[in-house]
């Protein structure tokens, strides 16, 4: 299997690259959203970070990644009663892609050669403790969407047809990219992204011909190119694993309570979402960064990640939602 391009050796994009580390020390932020031109590292990006994590451990020949023999679906058959290492699911989820073969259908070919009613895994049951990563996201179909919607606020795929009554464990990272020229995303599927970033190409010449430089070593002399990232990336993995297990050490004052309410008020974003996301990637942030504490430095520092696309429009004023943030950060927390 070809081996991804390495993490650490993408130049630039840094907001998008934190963005995926720290959904990576917590997956519980809720996925990223990555908007913008074609050809600016989007699907490497994320294929870097997840061959970059370490493996999991999952039973043998599961295809819903279950950690625990006991945690097999029922449907599942052949599996065995040992552990196996098994790199980070990242599953594509093709723009085409049918409902069945997003959540799973009955296996035709054992109902008719067999007789037998058997469930075939989807892309959701396989992307189960991993990453789902879905390309011009702004483009899915409604009926996809409201499905995508079901299983996030759930964690659970849920199949009832054909006289198959189906459920399993689907919790995973989403991580949808695309082109706003090329459509908008429904606010529903918008608001659950947890953290949303803009990328584009360098504008800096040097920058750009360091982008070719590294692509060009890559796809001529592989080997020698991985060798020498390997260190880096090696030592953004500990640093990943270490910020995981100082995550639930990290105290979170009720000052910080009080800024992430303050800011969501002042933007006006809907709902309490906002809040409570702000304050996991702060937390993720204060983790990775080895601080005991959330500060309000933490805060201001995530916050146009987590609430950039939060924002209700306002026709008075013609800012991007990335200004909009820095303004309110600024005025609210100085």
């Amino acid at each position: 299997m070809t081996q991804p391009f390495p993490f650490s050796a993408i130049v630039g994009q840094d907001e998008m690259k934190e963005a995926l580390i720290l959904t990576a020390i917590d997956p519980g932020i809720g996925g990223v959203l990555v908007f913008g031109e074609r050809g600016t590292g989007k699907s490497t990006a994320v294929r870097a970070l997840a061959a970059l994590l370490p493996p999991i451990e999952a039973v043998e020949n599961c295809p819903n990644n279950s950690a625990r023999p006991e945690d097999v679906p029922e449907w599942v058959q052949g599996a065995g009663h040992k552990l196996v290492k098994k790199p980070t699911p990242v599953i594509d989820m093709p723009l085409g892609a049918t409902e069945d073969r997003v959540v799973g259908a009955l296996d035709i070919e054992r109902a008719l050669t067999r007789g037998e009613k058997a469930f075939e895994p989807g892309l959701l049951a396989r992307a189960h403790r991993g990453y789902l990563y879905i390309d011009e996201v702004n483009l899915l179909e409604d009926h996809l969407v409201d499905l995508l919607l079901d299983v996030a606020a759930s964690g659970e795929n849920v199949i009832e047809r054909e006289g198959l009554s189906i459920r399993h464990p689907a919790r995973f990272v989403l991580v949808g990219s695309g082109n706003p020229e090329e459509g908008e995303l429904r606010p529903q599927l918008l608001d659950r992204f947890g953290l949303s970033v803009d990328v584009s190409s360098p504008r800096d010449i040097e920058a750009r011909i360091e982008v070719i430089r590294r692509r060009d070593a890559y796809e001529r002399d592989r080997e020698p190119f991985l060798k020498r990232w390997r260190t880096q990336d090696t030592r953004l993995r500990k640093a990943i694993l270490a910020a995981r297990e100082r995550l639930a050490t990290i105290e979170t004052p009720e000052a910080a309570l009080r800024d992430c309410a303050a800011l969501c008020l002042e933007l006006g974003a809907d709902g309490l979402r906002g809040e409570l996301t702000l304050l996991r990637a702060a937390r993720a942030h204060a983790a990775h960064a080895g601080d005991a504490a959330v500060t309000r430095a933490h805060v201001a520092h995530v916050a146009p990640m987590a609430l950039r696309h939060r924002l209700r429009r306002d026709p008075l004023d013609e800012a991007g939602s990335a200004t909009r943030v820095a303004r309110v950060v600024e005025e609210v927390l100085g």
